[in-house]
């Protein structure tokens, strides 16, 4: 019974997880090359030219 039950929670929160990822508005939008990214990204780490 045990097994059954934490199959089941863990095979439910899979499933959770891959529906909520698959909500994602940014997940349909697939930007072109020529779209051109002219503001200077954020880094995350570092200062530049470190």
């Amino acid at each position: 019974m045990i097994d059954n039950l934490s199959l089941a929670i863990s095979h439910g929160l899979m499933l959770l997880a891959a529906f909520l990822l698959m909500r994602r508005p940014d997940l349909d939008s697939e930007p072109s090359p020529r779209d051109g990214d002219d503001k200077a990204k954020k880094r995350r780490w570092g200062k530049p030219g470190a």
